[in-house]
């Protein structure tokens, strides 16, 4: 099966956006050659990319592909363009960045839905004293001492990794490899090396946490993106959609999988995670109450919008940093390093945008799971996620039941 013309063309763009920033090719496991030609190609001009981008949009009525490949190139492309005038020194207001990007319009959070997260985490907690104290208190209870981290997380990586092979099957060479790193504005993070194999980097520069490291995991690897990866690879890729080699930063692919991996433990193992953590780690000789850390994280949900605010509050009202990190203080009750670590992350002119797949990821795609006639269809629509080339627009269009 040949390469379509236009999706080559598709994939010699978003390869040169590398040029322009490392790292902007989140993971490209197509021809080489293609890659080694743009590597050694001149540093393009933004403005001319953006022009690229847009010629290709106008292509792709005539380009004899189906209606599913051509609204995923659509969009995609929409956003390159949008990701090659920022790169050219055009000013988009930050709201129109973030439609670009990954089609979906963003607006503040309510400080109730905040103020009852507060109440409903107090009550978990019990106790008395400043509730950003006793939250404090309660996640550094819930270190995981650094010398245990990697027994933990092969742990999980086993047990999750077994799940998901029954309900959503592998192929048996994949792997996932887990290193600690540090002086990373994120959490952890999936590289995918093509053929069915991950690097699953682990920050140690934020403190990893008995109740967040089950739901880290499903989020990177199982069910999460090292598995979209594999089952995209082995089904759409197999298939000749070459244009799914490719995934690039700041694209309404990022949204759908983000939304996806944030989704993950809830869907692999669903209501009692918590007690199924429990007896894990109870084989790791490490107490850890999976109950009331359940209560906790569904309380802590409510608070999903706060660090999207933040974003807002930074970029399009233009507020000055030490404001925004006590909005992130005063609200996701975050400890000053916490807050400037996600300053870090919000302030990063590559990164600025992506707190919003998080958000609207998890809040589009739950919505559509939680609306699932049964446990059968919700499983079915989840593997959906993992299989087919969605995008926001093709959720918001699907029937509600």
């Amino acid at each position: 099966m040949g390469s379509h013309p236009l999706v080559t063309e598709y994939l010699r763009l978003g390869l040169a956006f590398d040029r322009l920033e490392d790292g902007f090719v989140d993971a490209y496991t197509g021809d080489q050659r293609l890659r080694r030609e743009v590597e050694n190609a001149p540093v393009p001009d933004p403005a001319e990319l953006a022009r690229r981008a847009v010629r290709l949009r106008e292509g792709l009525a005539d380009a004899g592909l189906s209606a599913r490949r051509t609204e995923f190139l659509d969009a995609h492309l929409v956003a390159m363009e949008c990701s090659a005038r920022k790169f050219a020194g055009e000013q988009i207001g930050f709201v129109d960045e973030v439609r670009a990007y990954f089609d979906v319009d963003i607006a503040p959070g309510d400080p109730d839905d905040y103020r009852e997260a507060h109440r409903q985490m107090d009550e978990v907690l019990g106790g008395d004293g400043p509730l950003a104290e006793r939250v404090a208190a309660y996640r550094r209870g819930e270190e995981i001492p650094p010398e245990r981290l990697s027994a933990c997380v092969e742990a999980f990586s086993s047990a999750l990794r077994e799940r998901v092979r029954e309900r959503y099957p592998l192929p048996d060479h994949e792997t996932v490899t887990y290193e600690v790193v540090g002086d990373k504005p994120w959490s952890g993070f999936n590289y995918y090396l093509g053929n069915y194999r991950s690097k699953v980097a682990i920050n140690s520069d934020l403190k990893q946490h008995l109740g967040h490291l089950p739901a880290l995991i499903a989020h990177e690897a199982y069910p999460g993106h090292h598995t979209e990866h594999c089952r995209k690879e082995a089904g759409l890729v197999a298939a000749g959609e070459e244009e799914q080699t490719l995934f690039l930063v700041n694209t309404p692919q990022c949204l759908m999988a983000e939304g996806l991996a944030d989704l993950a433990l809830r869907s692999i193992v669903g209501p009692g995670w918590g007690v199924w953590a429990q007896e894990i780690y109870a084989d790791l000789g490490l107490r850890f109450d999976g109950e009331r850390a359940e209560r906790f994280a569904i309380a802590s949900a409510k608070l999903l919008s706060v660090r999207q605010d933040a974003a807002l509050l930074l970029h399009d009202q233009h507020r000055s940093d030490e404001e925004v990190a006590g909005f992130l203080q005063r609200w996701s009750l975050a400890t000053p390093e916490r807050a400037r670590q996600s300053l870090r992350f919000l302030s990063s002119p590559l990164w600025r945008a992506y707190i919003s797949t998080y958000v609207e990821g998890y809040r589009l795609l739950g919505g559509w799971l939680d609306n699932a006639v049964d446990a059968q269809d919700r499983v079915e629509r989840f593997g959906r996620l993992l299989d087919e080339p969605l995008t926001p627009g093709a959720i918001r269009r699907m029937p509600i039941g």
